[in-house]
């Protein structure tokens, strides 16, 4: 509390502890009257919980040359129910070229991350901010104190930037009578950041302006729904959506029983991360010709093998093992055991088994310690143990000492409580039983409404936890016509989920994104 203000308050204490018996019975009558008058008084909608807050400070930055001069705006922004009462306020971070000569040719872009239940601090301390945290590639950054630098890899040069965590991550929360897991879910969470989005294109004075969705891992699964939600309540038409380490159909990496899709689409990510860990025989130098071999491999006689289910011979499941285990690393007596079908936390805990370690979900270069040998799954993942600790951190600084917000606040960087109570219906307009969930049929919806949307999709090769098969898969069954299917590109680095982790796809991410805005916002 300021020092004025406790000293108001101490005053207004003494005052009352010398008035007169008469004054204190009048002051306990006035106070009688009027508790009686606010019962008789409307409720405020608005209460002070419910305020939005803003901080707005100014910087530069000198990229590639020239110096960008810029506003940061890190912010609350209330939505509203159909009632009008306020249900949520959303933290933003906002990133402005303040030299713009006109704002309806700058492109704006929203960026978020996935989880469901993460805020967007990884995408913005790790790859497109001003400012980012520096960690070890492809081992455990050490403890405090983190390094933070400006950033080379950010998008200012090319868009403004909003950075938006949903309800129960970062700084956002539900108000009024809602409660935070009134957002979880597919529908509820579109729901809530489309009213955000229009808020704050109305709000600034956007319509105008190219506008792009960037999200990670689930935040790609989202972007698919947002945008077509978007453009079909809103009438808000986007010039391009960026998927980094996507999934649009969760089923592709599930492992449901009776469902062998996901064994074939995860065989390339077992076998580049086998390469890199050098545990194949005869392990191959040239690493694009193996996994063209892998991808080969999976879709044909590894398929063929599956789909024979119990029919498949003994001699045969011995022969598919036998190839199996040249790709995956994995012994044949092992893949055996595992009727041929291994799963993603079986692999991580197998692969390196015999040197005690345990492999990355998430970027498959980091390994940990194995403390159980004989687990049949990994219990944690080497990657988000080795940068969690910095990205954390980092933030956390950052907004309170350059931003100068959430002081007194606690900010969310993973809400783990979020997944286990996310409601996984979603209304896609599909047919029959529901399955698992699915964003295919929005894209689809959304590049057929708009057939000048341009969509990018940036691949990890070392991501386990969104394979690149998986997401080549996807692409090439929307179903599109030709000339709205020459509207994806597919990206690639020597990278996990979080590609930018490691300092040369970052750069390499930036080149890509940046000419990726370029082309989709030109008239």
């Amino acid at each position: 509390m300021p020092r004025f203000t406790r000293h108001l308050l101490l005053s207004a204490l003494l005052l009352t502890m010398v008035a007169s018996p008469t004054l204190r019975a009048q002051d306990r009558a006035t106070d009688k009257d009027a508790k009686s008058a606010d019962k008789d008084k409307p409720a405020d909608s608005t209460s002070s919980k419910d305020k939005e807050e803003s901080s707005v400070t100014d910087h530069t930055l000198k990229l590639a040359g020239q110096t960008i001069p810029y506003k940061a705006t890190a912010s609350t922004t209330l939505l509203k129910n159909e009632k009008d009462e306020p249900i949520a306020l959303i933290y933003s971070t906002a990133y402005v070229r303040t030299d713009t000569k006109d704002v309806a040719q700058r492109p704006l872009s929203f960026i978020y991350n996935g989880g469901p239940g993460s805020a967007s601090l990884w995408l913005h301390m790790g790859a497109f901010g001003p400012r980012r945290v520096v960690t070890a590639n492809a081992e455990p950054t050490p403890p405090p104190p983190y390094k933070l630098v400006d950033n080379n890899g950010t998008l200012l040069d090319k868009t403004d930037m909003v950075f938006i965590d949903p309800v129960g991550t970062g700084f956002s929360h539900a108000v009024g009578k809602s409660q935070d897991k009134d957002f979880w879910g597919v529908d509820e969470d579109v729901k809530s950041l489309a009213q955000f989005i229009t808020t704050y294109v109305n709000r600034n004075n956007r319509w105008n302006s190219p506008k792009f969705l960037i999200g990670e891992s689930y935040g790609t699964f989202r972007s698919a729904a947002l945008g077509n939600y978007l453009q079909q309540r809103d009438g808000m038409y986007l010039n391009g959506i960026d998927l980094i380490s996507s999934v649009l159909d969760l089923g592709t990496i599930a492992f449901h029983t009776g469902d062998d899709t996901p064994y074939i689409l995860y065989v390339p990510s077992y076998a580049v991360t086998a390469w890199y860990h050098k545990l194949l025989p005869n392990r191959p130098e040239n690493l694009d010709a193996f996994l063209q071999e892998a991808r080969q491999f999976a879709q044909t006689e590894y398929a063929a093998a599956l789909m024979k289910g119990s029919r498949l011979s003994s001699p045969e499941k011995a022969e598919i093992a036998k190839k199996l285990a040249r790709y995956t690393g994995l012994s044949e007596d092992y893949l055996i055991k595992a009727n041929l079908r291994v799963k993603l936390f079986q692999f991580m805990e197998e692969l390196q088994r015999a040197r005690g370690l345990t492999t990355g979900r998430l970027d498959a270069r980091y390994t940990g310690f194995t403390y159980n040998l004989l687990a049949e799954n990994a219990d944690s993942d080497p990657q988000s143990d080795a940068v969690t600790g910095a990205f954390t951190a980092v933030f956390n600084s950052y907004v309170r000492d350059e931003l100068k917000f959430g002081q007194d606040k606690p900010y969310h960087a993973i809400s783990s409580g979020v997944g286990n109570s996310w409601d996984w219906k979603h209304q896609n307009g599909g047919y029959g039983f529901p399955g698992s969930p699915n964003v295919e049929g929005d894209l689809v919806q959304a590049m057929l409404t708009n057939p000048h949307l341009k969509v990018e999709v940036e691949n990890g090769l070392y991501d386990l936890a969104t394979p690149f098969f998986a997401t080549e898969y996807t692409m090439e069954h929307l179903g599109l016509p030709e000339k709205l299917q020459s509207n994806i590109a597919l990206k690639y680095y020597d990278a996990g989920h979080m590609m930018y982790v490691r300092e040369e796809d970052l750069n390499k991410l930036k080149a890509n994104i940046a000419a990726f805005i370029d082309s989709a916002a030109k008239p």
